[in-house]
């Protein structure tokens, strides 16, 4: 886990990590969530609109910027403000996303760091970008 606190957040600074989205992180959403929509839990459903299978909830690959803020940039001292994202293309089980942030933005004003977040896959597509506000401790 990173410390960086609001002195130590500079435009520029990146930090990143990786993950492989399994079977197992898809059955716990669905049991989080409730979120039963068949594109996500049907193969053949899924298959049928045309994908290899399974799409991944959008949201469970968005939720990576939670683990990007609170453990990389900044880490320990983060607290989100706010998270905008946007879905360029979908996610499936087995695939390995790379989830990078940049600050882009540092307002001392109101102790919170702006950071262009992208998630890519294994091909390096990008399936998820955003924007991330993370109030931090001085």
């Amino acid at each position: 886990m990173n410390h960086y606190t609001l002195a130590d957040m500079q435009p520029g600074l990146t930090e990143s990590f990786t993950v492989t989205v399994t079977q197992e992180m898809m059955d716990a959403f669905l049991r989080i969530t409730g979120d039963c929509s068949p594109i996500h839990v049907d193969e053949e459903y899924a298959q049928g609109r045309g994908y290899p299978g399974r799409v991944v909830y959008g949201m469970l690959g968005a939720s990576f910027f939670s683990t990007l803020a609170g453990v990389y940039l900044p880490g320990e001292h983060c607290l989100l403000h706010g998270v905008e994202c946007k879905f360029a293309r979908p996610v499936f089980v087995g695939d390995t996303l790379t989830i990078s942030g940049t600050v882009t933005h540092v307002s001392e004003a109101v102790s919170e760091a702006e950071i262009k977040a992208t998630i890519t896959n294994q091909d390096g597509k990008k399936v998820t970008r955003g924007i991330i506000r993370a109030g931090l401790a001085k």
